[in-house]
């Protein structure tokens, strides 16, 4: 395989970034920055992927002569000038660090579920001759944007799953397997794929994104696999049979996987036919005899609005293979047939069905869900509304709390000085300027001069993310949430 398409450090920023060192105050010795989720579409933010970031870009020495004459003809060439490049700061880099970045960067641990509006990482330079890399890596660092929010997306797809399980069921036992990572295809890279999948496993053990289960492998001490996947069909399996023939193409799956799981997508022709003459009628001793075995079929329906779906299909379900009623009073089928429907989930309809469901006497545990584009790719930057800003800095020996505070926009005023994070009875406040000194600070310092100094494993972040007693009241947020 070829190498990826950018691989010099100096090259994994803003262009602009390059004209920057000139013009900060003469005399500056330290920029401090941090990173924040300013606000968003979620209370929260699960912090997760900053060490893959460090690990990939950042650890040991990252810099040649090579990449600096390689940035130099692209950055003088992008700004038609030869007098932007910092050709003798990034020789000072090499020379006196053995291309090693003199940086410092302190973070609350991953996994953490930590309010928006809360500081999660902070950045500064430990070389007073090189100010201006605290800034010059904001582009990269940034990026932990991705994975942070994937990350709390999920937990908050399954904070509401939880809370219908709870309401409805016996136990949460499957809460980790109801909702399936279907992504892979929808990113715009594998790079995506492998981020998106991995932050989605924090929360639930579901996944055909296996780039996912490969990043954790190699940047997060993960042993085995992180999401498990079961046979399914998909459309193409079904209709290159021919319509007259769909009852056939479902008989082969189930007899070429005749035994565990398997997962039948059903709305191929007509769903309703589908499941009463096939699933519910010359399909039905296959299907008990999975059950005898063990097993369970994943009915799939894949069109159509959600939730009128979901509940007809149950209905249709329940009359031909009969339903028990649980210790909660709600209808369940019987444990060798679920639903699950795959199209068009996010955390806005997957609360309108489950609510659905509830109402009309309907367990939880009968329905699982996918998600793909709304899972990994329909969110931005903006989603959790995450900055990174200068607060503090050194010039002439004095420090100076800085902050930017727009008369046009007042979400966007930052923070000031040295900052902390600390969490008292549960509520967390970051301390700002001469109050950021504190030993009851949550971030630690996770990575100085080059070198990683906490290297978390997937386990412990699982456990950080997990849902508590202790979280906030998730279906007075959604009846609250205007957006």
């Amino acid at each position: 395989m070829s190498s990826p398409p950018v691989d010099n450090i100096i090259l994994l920023a803003d262009c602009y970034k390059s004209c920057h060192y000139k013009i900060y105050p003469p005399g500056t010795t330290t920029l401090y920055a941090y990173f924040e989720s300013r606000g968003g579409k979620f209370p929260y933010t699960v912090f997760f992927g900053l060490q893959y970031i460090l690990k990939r870009w950042l650890c040991g020495p990252v810099l040649t002569r090579a990449m600096i004459q390689e940035a130099k003809e692209v950055i003088n060439t992008v700004f038609k000038r030869d007098d932007v490049f910092n050709e003798e700061g990034w020789n000072y880099l090499l020379e006196r660090h053995g291309g090693r970045l003199p940086l410092r960067v302190r973070a609350v641990p991953e996994g953490t579920v930590v309010p928006i509006k809360n500081v999660l990482f902070t950045v500064e330079n430990t070389d007073p001759a090189l100010p201006w890399i605290t800034s010059f890596f904001e582009t990269l660092l940034v990026q932990t944007w991705y994975p942070m929010t994937v990350a709390t997306n999920s937990r908050f797809c399954k904070h509401i799953i939880h809370h219908y399980m709870n309401l409805t069921h016996d136990n949460t036992n499957n809460l980790v397997f109801s909702l399936h990572d279907t992504g892979y295809r929808g990113v715009s890279s594998v790079e995506s794929a492998a981020l998106g999948g991995a932050a989605h496993m924090i929360s639930f053990k579901s996944s055909d994104t296996v780039a996912g289960t490969s990043m954790l492998r190699k940047y997060y001490h993960l042993k085995t696999v992180a999401g498990f996947s079961t046979p399914s069909s998909e459309h193409s399996t079904i209709i290159s049979w021919g319509r007259e023939r769909e009852l056939d193409s479902h008989r082969h799956m189930l007899h070429t996987y005749s035994e565990g799981d398997a997962g039948c997508v059903c709305d191929s022709y007509d769903i309703w036919k589908c499941l009463e003459d096939m699933w519910c009628g010359e399909l039905r001793e296959l299907v008990l005899e999975r059950g005898r075995k063990g097993g369970c079929i994943y009915l799939r329906p894949d069109s159509g609005e959600p939730k009128t779906v979901v509940l007809k299909c149950l209905e249709i379900l329940g009359s031909a293979y009969g339903t028990d009623i649980n210790s909660k009073g709600y209808k369940t089928l019987p444990p060798y047939l679920r639903v699950i429907h795959a199209d068009g989930i996010n955390h806005k309809t997957l609360w309108g069905i489950l609510e659905h469901l509830k109402s009309h006497g309907w367990s939880t545990e009968n329905a699982y869900f996918g998600a793909g584009g709304a899972l990994l790719q329909r969110i931005d930057r903006d989603t959790q509304q995450c900055a990174y800003k200068v607060s503090y800095v050194e010039t002439d020996g004095q420090g100076r709390d800085v902050y930017k505070q727009p008369i046009t926009d007042s979400i966007k005023t930052s923070k000031r000085g040295r900052l902390s994070l600390h969490c008292n009875d549960g509520v967390y406040t970051t301390m700002q300027g001469s109050k950021g000194h504190s030993p009851k600070d949550l971030l630690v310092t996770v990575f100085e001069n080059g070198e990683l100094l906490q290297d978390y494993t997937f386990p412990e972040i699982q456990e950080r993310a997990e849902i508590t007693p202790e979280d906030f009241d998730i279906i007075k947020f959604l009846e609250e949430d205007s957006d």
